[in-house]
This record gives C-alpha cells, structure tokens and sequence, in this order.
C-alpha cells in the first residue's frame, strides 16, 4: 500500500532541500548506533549519509522498485557495503524485521500516510529499549516549495500525539529551517 502521494519531486530538486548528515546529527543519529531502519528510503538521500555515520548496517524500505535501485546504486557508487535496500510494502505487511533489532528508525516526509500510528508502532516494535525514532516533516505552511497538500499534512502537535499512541517517550523538537521540523522519540525501557 503506497502512501498518500506527496508529490515527491525529482532527485535533483529533492536533494536541494536536505543537508543530509547534519540533520541526521540534529536528531541524535551518530558513531555509536548500531543499526537503522529506514521507512520509505527514496533516492537514498539520507540512506547514504546515515550508513557513513553508524556502526552497523541501513535497513532501507521502500515500495518503489526504481528507488530500491536508485539506493543501491548511491551505495555502490560510494562503496557502502553495509546498505540493505529492501522493496517492501512496509505499511502492509510491516518491516519484517525482528523485535527490538536496531537502535534508531528514520521516519522522514511519510508520516501524511492514511495510518500513521501504525507505522509508529512498527517503528517502535522493531526499536531495542532506549532506541531513537527519527521524524522530519515539511513546515505546516503553504508557502513550503514542495511536500503533500496541507489537508495531509502533519503538525508537530500531530505527529507527537500519534507518537503517545504507538508508546514512545521523551519528544524532542527541532526546526530544519527552511522547509521541515524534527522530532526524536523514545523507547521506553520498560
């Protein structure tokens, strides 16, 4: 089941929108996370930045088979072995990946999907006690360049209620100015 669209735009124009290891350092991604699992991996933006950052291996889903390629491709071109691409209907049938098996899980520009709590409870299933969830959304403002119609479009106040819901603790906001805002999550250890 493929999110609601958000008109993604091409790679050239998406990447223009990012600093990539900078905001992945903004919420707490850093040398000491082991593994990472990455909802919705797109053309491998932060996919590439993240597995130069961490110790262990990128577990990047995505439902397209063109940006499972993209992906893999960006993790040969800069000789990152430790990039699993994964085409997968992660909203359907979840992440398939074990509970509690990586420390921190990347949310980023998806959270406009029909049932975000869902994916925040796989989010949080798959998180080792202690574990980081990651969120970047665009800025609830229509003057934004790009991003999914303001009807679907998340506030900060939003996606920390659904994250209440699915069980994480310990929000913590951020503005990436110009166009988005952060949040990072907690797993609880009990």
């Amino acid at each position: 089941m493929k999110a609601r669209d958000s008109g993604m735009p091409g790679r050239e124009m998406w990447e223009e929108f990012f600093q990539p290891e900078k905001i992945l350092k903004t919420l707490g991604l850093n040398d000491q996370t082991i593994d990472v699992a990455e909802f919705g991996c797109g053309y491998g933006t932060f996919t590439v930045s993240a597995a130069k950052i961490i110790k262990g291996k990128v577990f990047a889903f995505d439902i397209e088979p063109e940006m499972i390629g993209i992906t893999r491709n960006e993790a040969k071109k800069h000789g990152l072995n430790n990039i699993e691409a994964v085409l997968r209907d992660f909203i359907a049938e979840g992440s398939g990946l074990k509970d509690e098996s990586v420390d921190y899980a990347m949310l980023f520009n998806i959270l406009h999907l029909e049932n975000p709590v869902s994916l925040l409870l796989e989010a949080h299933r798959i998180l080792k006690k202690g574990g980081k969830a990651g969120i970047i959304h665009w800025n609830y403002d229509p003057s934004t360049p790009r991003g999914p119609a303001m009807e679907i479009r998340p506030k900060p106040e939003q996606i920390l209620k659904w994250a209440q819901e699915a069980g994480f603790i310990n929000p913590i906001q951020f503005d990436l100015k110009p166009y988005h805002y952060g949040i990072t999550l907690t797993k609880g250890a009990f």
